[in-house]
């Protein structure tokens, strides 16, 4: 199985969800410290390049695949990534299960404003303190769309891609 996580950047909560779907993170709804969020691979330190590619960032205990991506704007992206998924499915006899899970509805108002101040602007001096704020203030959220998310890959479907497009997690 393949787990994908989206969101807009791809750098924050996306980075957060792969980092508990690992077991890199206290497996819990406690609030993360900065020194947690900070030590995250991948928090804040991906670039405008990194935008669409899929990022690796290891195998769970299941040995599932986890990935994760920035989509920006472009809401077609994932329905792009699930038609690419079926066609090689289906040209080349596999059927590995992919779950598409989109992080964004977890992301508050101060990661937001975070990363648009660190990422787009390179101000970390303010975006950095935000989004450690921000994440502190959603780490439970992205940890039950983990918990979620892992469930769903659980669960046999008819499918073999799946997109959770996970409208609102709190």
């Amino acid at each position: 199985m393949i787990y994908i996580y989206n969101d807009y950047g791809g750098t924050h909560t996306t980075s957060l969800a792969a980092a508990y779907h690992l077991k890199q993170l206290p497996q819990s709804e406690r609030k993360l410290t900065k020194d947690e969020i900070l030590n995250v691979e991948f928090f804040n330190k991906l670039t405008k390049e990194d935008f669409g590619k899929l990022i690796p960032h290891g195998v769970d205990q299941d040995g599932n695949s986890v990935y994760t991506v920035g989509r920006k704007r472009n809401k077609y992206v994932v329905p792009a990534l699930k038609d690419l998924s079926l066609l090689l499915q289906e040209k080349f006899h596999f059927d590995e299960k992919i779950v598409f899970s989109n992080t964004s509805p977890t992301v508050p108002l101060a990661m937001s404003i975070g990363g648009f101040l660190s990422r787009g602007l390179k101000i970390d001096s303010i975006g950095l303190p935000l989004l450690i704020i921000g994440a502190k203030q959603c780490c439970d959220n992205i940890y039950r769309l983990v918990e979620n998310t892992k469930e769903v890959g659980r669960t046999t479907y008819a499918e073999n891609v799946i997109i959770l497009e996970n409208k609102m997690y709190k």
